[in-house]
Formats: structure tokens, C-alpha cells, sequence
């Protein structure tokens, strides 16, 4: 089997965010190569398509809040979840949040957490799939979690039974499955983004409060 690291290594470049240059991240060039590679790869060992090639707009969004307000996480535990690439949970770190967590189901999202915390000379805590985990955080924030109805079904009451211990972020990009009750929006950011990932140049991505059940 393929190392993690290895495959990352082979199959992106270093870049970074728009919106978010202060990290260096491992992410693809070309969607196309790294997705045949991943189907390739999914052939053998059942991952997921490969999410944690990209900053998407809401990780940036988190991201760019977090450095700019470091306020919301300073001696905070947060968790990043549906990591991705990891972003948020390296933003949190580096605005002074006293630990930060990376979780994500799919092992190669996991690697690439790792792979480029690694890079920016961080160290948050890897974790699988935390759905149903009792609280054990501060502050909780999802990245463009909505865009398929299964996966909103899957969290949400979760993430609602998180709000009554702790707070919890939905950043959302405009995505179908947001849900329109128990959210209240506090923050809007303006990330860029190409036409080869989203329809658009640039996407409006909302932060919302999630309420408690």
C-alpha cells in the first residue's frame, strides 16, 4: 500500500490560501490529476474523494477569523472538524489556542493534516470520525460540512448536543443542505476561489452560531 505521506508528497504542491497566506499547505495544482489519482487509489482502499486537496472557502474563512480575532481562541481547546487540509485547527494553534484537534474520516485527510502541520512547524491532535464523542472542547467549528444532505442528517444533532457545553461554528460557503433553523450568523467573509473548484471567482462564505438541541 502507498505511504500517505508519500502520496501527498507526489500529488501536490506547495501553495497557499488567498485568503490565508500565512501557511504554506500541501494542495493540488490541477483537480483533474490528483482526482484520477485518488480514484486510483479509492480502487484499492475505499477513501474518500480527495477533500483534503483543497482550502476550501470555509476552512479559509475560519481561518482568517481566528487570525484576525485571536481573541475567539486564545486558551481555548478547538476542534476542527472535518479538518481537510487541517487550516482551521493550524490558524487556531498559531492565534494561541492551547490545543487544537484535526479530525476528519478519511485517513488521507488525517495525513495531510498532519503532513502540513508539520510544514508550518505545528502540532494539533489527529483524530478519526468523533461523531457521538462526548464534549471535550471549547470551541467546535465545521468548514463546508452541508453540501450533502446524508452528512448534514449525520452531524447536526450532534453538533447541536456539542452547543450545550461548548460553542459551535458552521462556516458555510452557500452549500443546498445548510440547515434554515437553529443557526444564527455572526460573521461574513469573502474568499476567492477558482472556476475549476466552484462555479463562481469568489464565494461568500457565512459563519453561523449553531443553538443548542
Amino acid at each position: 500500500m502507498t505511504d500517505p505521506a508519500a502520496f501527498i508528497a507526489a500529488h501536490t504542491a506547495p501553495a497557499r490560501a488567498p485568503l490565508v497566506p500565512e501557511f504554506e499547505l500541501a494542495l493540488a495544482t490541477e483537480i483533474t490529476p490528483i482526482w484520477q489519482a485518488t480514484e486510483a487509489w479509492l480502487a484499492r482502499t475505499g477513501l474518500e474523494p480527495p477533500f483534503w486537496a483543497f482550502a476550501w472557502p470555509g476552512s479559509q474563512a475560519l481561518a482568517r477569523r481566528f487570525l484576525d480575532h485571536p481573541e475567539t481562541v486564545a486558551g481555548r481547546r478547538v476542534l476542527d472538524f472535518a479538518c481537510g487540509c487541517g487550516l482551521a485547527a493550524l490558524a487556531a494553534l498559531r492565534a494561541g489556542a492551547a490545543s487544537a484537534e484535526a479530525a476528519d474520516i478519511d485517513p488521507l485527510a488525517q495525513a495531510a493534516a498532519g503532513f502540513n502541520a508539520a510544514r508550518n512547524g505545528l502540532a494539533p491532535t489527529l483524530s478519526g470520525d468523533l461523531v457521538g464523542a462526548p464534549c471535550r472542547w471549547d470551541l467546535v467549528v465545521c468548514g463546508d460540512v452541508c453540501y450533502e444532505r446524508p452528512m448534514t442528517a449525520h452531524i447536526l444533532p450532534w453538533l447541536r448536543t456539542l452547543a450545550r457545553t461548548a460553542e459551535v461554528w458552521i462556516a458555510d460557503p452557500g452549500r443546498a443542505y445548510l440547515p434554515r433553523e437553529g443557526l444564527v450568523e455572526f460573521a461574513r467573509a469573502t474568499v476567492p476561489t477558482s472556476t475549476e473548484l466552484e462555479d463562481t471567482t469568489s464565494r461568500t462564505v457565512r459563519l453561523f452560531r449553531v443553538l443548542a438541541a
